[in-house]
């Protein structure tokens, strides 16, 4: 990949820098427990909920009735998974489930890879997080100074919307071609190469990419080996 024209990263936060299942599935655990929730196991309960979560977002710009939110929309998708598994918890005990969304924590080898690019590129994180918890879990639980933090409410939809894409790298001053999207999630890396946006995809968990002419133009197993690349 040529970086002679490469300006900035813009990083996806949500299992791409967080860490989603290493954070939420022990939270999970101990929710059924505290709860006596039995005949239903966390890991089950995670694969169910990230992939409904992805449902649910792209209703939510098909629909077009105005943008929910990311927290609003992995609470339906937890309380769609919750029943589809014959369970029926109360508000109440969905709210505790869902504060486990505002401990989650970064892979490690996140902030040591930061370092090492920060000397080359301006580091921007590019999520379908609300900006106030975009900030909360940049300042609280990556604790990385971002030269920018740029939320998909700035467009009112989810990634892949094109619009996220162009939006970030007009906010930056940049064309898209000078941004590289650095993402674990192989749509959000499909949607911005549509843009014209480079991408690299994180791939931690040696999944298959998406079938398409779009292809990632860095496919990397982690963050050490992506600054590996790209320094």
């Amino acid at each position: 990949m040529n970086r002679a024209d490469l300006r900035a990263l813009t990083f996806d936060l949500f299992g791409t820098v967080l860490d989603l299942g290493g954070s939420l599935t022990p939270a999970i655990d101990a929710w059924l427990r505290d709860n006596r929730f039995t005949g239903v196991d966390a890991a089950d309960i995670w694969r169910e909920w990230r992939y409904r979560q992805r449902i649910e977002q792209y209703q939510d710009n098909i629909v077009a009735m105005g943008h929910s939110g990311y927290l609003p929309v992995a609470r339906r998708a937890g309380v769609y998974v919750l029943r589809q598994l014959g369970l029926d918890p109360s508000h109440e005990q969905v709210d505790r489930l869902m504060a486990a969304w505002q401990q989650l924590k970064p892979f490690d080898d996140v902030l040591p890879a930061m370092k090492r690019l920060a000397a080359r590129y301006k580091l921007v994180a590019l999520s379908n997080g609300e900006q106030t918890f975009l900030d909360h879990l940049v300042r609280n639980r990556i604790g990385w100074d971002f030269d920018a933090v740029i939320s998909v409410e700035t467009v009112g939809a989810f990634k892949p919307h094109p619009g996220v894409y162009r939006k970030g790298a007009a906010l930056l001053g940049l064309e898209v071609g000078q941004c590289l999207m650095v993402s674990a999630n192989s749509f959000d890396v499909m949607g911005a190469r549509m843009c014209g946006m480079r991408g690299a995809f994180v791939n931690r968990y040696a999944l298959p990419y998406e079938d398409t002419p779009f292809q990632p133009d860095l496919t990397v197993r982690d963050f050490t080996t992506l600054a590996d690349a790209l320094t």
